[in-house]
């Protein structure tokens, strides 16, 4: 009985589990939320990228078109109706393998990108335009007018037009 008494205990006592619980609580309380965040943020910056060098790719067969791009920067609205939609495996066939390896089919909400480019009149106004409806998945359709907008509002739509973004996430 005397050993059993002089053995020190060991092991963890219940308070002492519970503040490691609730510290490791804390901890997850405050880094999810900015985790999450950064999976958006990460989202939306794929999502710009691929637009913008798919649209790159798309400017290049326009110049080698027409020898030089008819679309430009001026634009103060864009109006989405005035664009002819396109289907991948038509853009495909236009840009890969010389402007480009692959065409992006989904954003990085995993929905599908919205192509918009008229190759038989590569001469017109408003001949190529690429949107993602954001996190929140919507159409692009309607007017848009060249602004950007605030990064952190992950449901706003990002539109490529005419060599230049009309609706993009700026600080």
């Amino acid at each position: 009985m005397k050993r059993r008494l002089a053995k020190p205990e060991t092991g963890f006592t219940l308070i002492e589990l519970l503040i490691v619980i609730a510290i490791i609580g804390i901890l997850a309380a405050i880094l999810i939320p900015n985790l999450l965040d950064a999976m958006e943020k990460a989202k939306q910056k794929r999502t710009v990228a691929d637009m913008r060098i798919t649209g790159t790719a798309m400017f290049a067969w326009l110049s080698d078109e027409v020898g030089a791009a008819s679309a430009g920067a001026a634009a103060t609205q864009v109006d989405v109706s005035q664009y002819k939609a396109i289907d991948i495996p038509s853009l495909r066939d236009l840009l890969t393998p010389q402007y480009i390896e692959t065409i992006p089919v989904l954003d990085g909400w995993k929905k599908d990108y919205q192509y918009f480019l008229d190759p038989n009149n590569p001469l017109s106004q408003q001949v190529m335009l690429i949107g993602s409806g954001g996190r929140d998945r919507s159409t692009i359709s309607g007017t848009y007018t060249v602004v950007g907008f605030d990064p952190t509002d992950y449901d706003q739509d990002i539109v490529w037009a005419d060599g230049f973004f009309v609706r993009w996430p700026q600080k």
